[in-house]
């Protein structure tokens, strides 16, 4: 690479970047924070049962709570701890619980307790009143509830109650606030990325240290997020909420592998011309960083397979981001490095760029500031990092020894026992207060919802949609009761004697009993309906056109839905019970929806589809291991590693109360790409070393890697860490995940792989067909001139063994 292309590479990166970086402008245009849209499946079940309801039942003037097809537009209190009153003044008045003349309180009143042996209220904590606004209005309503959430978050003087409060806009509200928490946290990021490279890469030499090189590769991975992003905002895709945490993920991945390039142009002689010395950097980094950057990148692109828009948005962001990161990494941080080195060539100072005298490895530690230049004599390549000696003089020897070995195993088999215990653990489902950040009064309103009101959940609708259903046939209506009776047998259904199924057809059989009226017959069936349901409040229950009932829909109330299980148990209950409703000996198609299935939904397919991600993405690393690195059973350990990494961050996720939902399915995605990462580092490494013992293999695969996965694990938590700061779930579950990934990862590339991966006597069948002269594994055949007999002598750490494989090969 001569130096007009060095700087032709240089100057083109950071045009291009500011080109694409204007997108930026579209940013306000293309942000997609609605919850709903985001982290509910685009395809979900009940976004089609809700298009099934508006379609058979719009709404009307006739206001009901119970048949609102959304949340509606709402505003609630709930008031608690009423204190400083005078009991005199109170009229005492008998309520009766959960039905007070003919009217659910379990919605409203909250923490009761009853007298002995009836149902009459002899105490509650808590009770919930809701504003419910029209629709149509939407100005006003925005306007309306601004004002109530203004008011209550200012006022302060409640001397005599507690209120918690709620509006149907503050979660969304709540949740584009979140982007604001981690805004400042970027720059504390960078600082922390560019300060750590910085560290890890300088030298106590004025010529040889790397400062500027460490700060040109934080640099680029900020151009690719800039050149990413932009392209990706110019090209209409939607910037979700949690494409800002993509950025901190980049940083680390970015610098990961500029320590990669960094050590291996250190392992490059220095007296050759820059671009020897570059075309050995690219001969030996590029292929590992090829792979991390494939496996990375189709691990994100895979992602977009899920259902949910949050992480097609990351996962198309991130990855792109990966692609131009790499493209910047060997262009512009490739031309940093080449000028770089023109510049030790020269023996210039790193921040003058004034000539220095060359000095040898023995004088330069004591002149730093006005000598420069050692280098190491015997290999001609830069003087060894001192950490490169620990891994090679210390680390890499401890980890070979056969008891060390022995304890590795041990170790992860106790690693792999408390991950397994953890993915029992693991609970699924996104509380969607969690979306809020953190002391906002969305958190204590459903607090107080959870602990005084979760006695009762949804009052579940069943619709039946078969316009040729015979509501007048006995026989229909036995079936129709028997479908319900199987609703009312499940253990999430009321069993209150009080609580009955709302139906408009029971009722409407009482009205033809009580009135004479012979209702088996259709004509007489459907001659009176219309008078029935106008004056019964039943009008909404019943699409009755021209003279046929094309839809009608009852509910069942349910209970104790307190937790995400309970949840998720109830949606697939009542969708398999809707289904042996459809098998009955006269079919009964019913559809079951509530506005809250909208995000239940997630409970049926976020399992699914995080083993279909994690399944189909291991798949495509083991082609891409198989075809980049050289030896088969290796890129089968890489696989290993993945799988073993998901299982760890899975388990210890669910330990550290970490829910599956779709923000921490956007991280597991991340955890393919990163366990890839360090453990096709190290096993590439590995192969392509030219030592023949397996154990003097590791060795030189950690001499050579163990300091940079250091490096880049340091970096890209160092890149996270900022986020346990934030006053977000979805950003502190990116930290928390991230952290394990890469602690899980790093551990795998540095401690289990290398021990692994000398359990398998490669180094016999390589030495025998690709010998070297460093060898150590090595046949040796001798005529003796007493016998002419053959020996075979192998030398392995100074010990001499008949036979041709040494003990150290094992």
């Amino acid at each position: 690479m001569s130096f007009q292309t060095q700087m032709l590479f240089h100057l083109q990166s950071k045009i291009d970047s500011a080109a694409l970086g204007a997108g930026f402008m579209f940013l306000d245009e293309r942000e997609a924070n609605d919850i709903e849209d985001q982290f509910t499946p685009v395809n979900g079940p009940a976004k089609q049962e809700r298009e099934i309801v508006l379609k058979y039942f719009p709404q009307s003037e006739e206001f009901s709570q119970l048949r609102l097809s959304s949340e509606g537009t709402y505003a609630s209190l709930i008031i608690t701890d009423i204190i400083n009153y005078n009991p005199g003044e109170i009229i005492s008045t008998t309520i009766r619980y959960p039905m007070n003349t003919g009217t659910f309180l379990g919605t409203s009143v909250g923490g009761v307790e009853l007298k002995t042996g009836g149902s009459e209220i002899s105490s509650a904590k808590a009770v919930r009143l809701f504003y419910f606004l029209k629709e149509e209005n939407t100005t006003q309503n925005t306007l309306w509830l601004t004002g109530f959430l203004k008011f209550f978050s200012n006022y302060s003087e409640l001397k005599t109650v507690r209120v918690s409060y709620f509006t149907s806009i503050s979660r969304q509200n709540e949740f584009e606030s979140n982007a604001d928490s981690v805004i400042p946290l970027f720059s504390v990021t960078y600082f922390l990325a560019i300060t750590i490279s910085i560290l890890s890469c300088l030298r106590l030499d004025c010529v040889r240290t790397k400062v500027w090189v460490a700060v040109a590769g934080v640099i680029s991975a900020g151009l690719a997020v800039l050149a990413s992003f932009g392209l990706l905002l110019y090209c209409g895709m939607p910037f979700a909420m949690t494409v800002a945490s993509a950025p901190f993920l980049i940083l680390g991945i970015g610098v990961d592998d500029m320590f990669i390039m960094i050590s291996c142009w250190q392992k490059t002689k220095v007296k050759e011309e820059v671009e020897d010395r570059l075309a050995e950097t690219y001969k030996e980094a590029a292929v590992s960083i090829t792979i991390t950057t494939l496996t990375d990148v189709m691990s994100f692109y895979i992602g977009l397979l899920t259902p949910f828009g949050s992480v097609q948005s990351f996962c198309m962001y991130t990855s792109t981001a990966i692609l131009f990161c790499y493209i910047f990494n060997i262009t512009f941080f490739g031309a940093c490095l080449a000028l770089n080195g023109r510049r030790e060539k020269g023996n210039k100072h790193w921040l003058t760029c004034m000539n220095v005298p060359e000095v040898d490895s023995v004088d330069a530690t004591g002149n730093v500031c006005c000598v420069g230049g050692a280098y190491d004599k015997n290999t001609g390549t830069d003087e060894a990092m001192p950490m490169d000696l620990f891994f090679k003089n210390h680390y890499s020897p401890f980890l070979t020894k056969t008891w060390v070995k022995i304890s590795v195993c041990l170790f992860y088999s106790g690693y792999l026992a408390v991950s397994i215990y953890g993915c029992l653990q693991l609970q699924e489902g996104l509380d969607l207060k969690h979306l809020a950040t953190d002391g906002s009064y969305v958190g204590s309103y459903y607090d107080d919802e959870d602990q005084f009101f979760s006695s009762y959940g949804p009052n579940v609708m069943l619709v039946i949609t078969d316009e040729n259903f015979q509501y007048w046939s006995s026989d229909a209506r036995q079936n129709l009761d028997s479908c319900l009776e199987i609703f009312q047998n499940l253990s999430m259904a009321s069993k209150d004697s009080e609580i009955v199924p709302i139906s408009w057809l029971h009722a409407y059989m009482n009205f033809g009993e009580s009135a004479g009226i012979n209702l088996d017959i259709e004509k007489q069936f459907k001659q009176n309906l219309t008078r029935f349901l106008n004056g019964s409040g039943f009008s909404e229950d019943v699409n009755f056109t021209n003279n046929t009932i094309l839809a009608s829909r009852m509910f069942i109330q349910t209970v104790n839905i307190r937790t995400s299980v309970d949840e998720k148990n109830m949606l697939n209950a009542f969708r398999e019970t809707a289904a042996k409703c459809g098998k009955l000996q006269t079919a009964v198609n019913v559809m079951v929806y509530h506005p809250a299935f909208i995000y239940y939904d997630q409970y049926a397919v976020i399992v699914s589809n995080t083993i279909q991600n994690i399944v189909v993405a291991t798949c495509v690393m083991l082609v891409i291991s198989l075809l980049l690195i050289p030896n088969p059973l290796c890129s089968v350990w890489v696989t290993f590693a993945i799988a073993s990494v998901i299982v760890g961050v899975t388990g210890f996720m669910a330990l550290w109360d970490v829910s599956l939902d779709s923000v921490s399915m956007i991280n597991l995605v991340i955890c393919i790409g990163f366990s890839v990462d360090f453990s096709a580092h190290i096993s590439y490494a590995f192969v392509s070393s030219e030592e023949a013992s397996v154990n003097e293999k590791a060795k030189d695969a950690l001499y050579k890697l163990g300091y940079p996965i250091i490096q880049g694990a340091a970096s890209t938590i160092a890149g996270v860490v900022v986020l346990a700061a934030a006053k977000s779930y979805i950003f502190r579950t990116f930290f928390k995940i991230m952290f394990l990934v890469i602690l899980f990862g790093a551990v795998h590339g540095v401690v289990f792989i290398p021990v692994f991966l000398t359990f398998f006597g490669i180094c016999d069948r390589m030495s025998r067909t690709k010998p070297d002269k460093n060898t150590q594994c090595e046949m040796q055949s001798e005529n003796s001139n007493r016998n002419s007999q053959q020996v075979s002598t192998v030398k392995s750490n100074g010990q001499t063994n008949e036979g041709f494989t040494s003990p150290d090969c094992y």
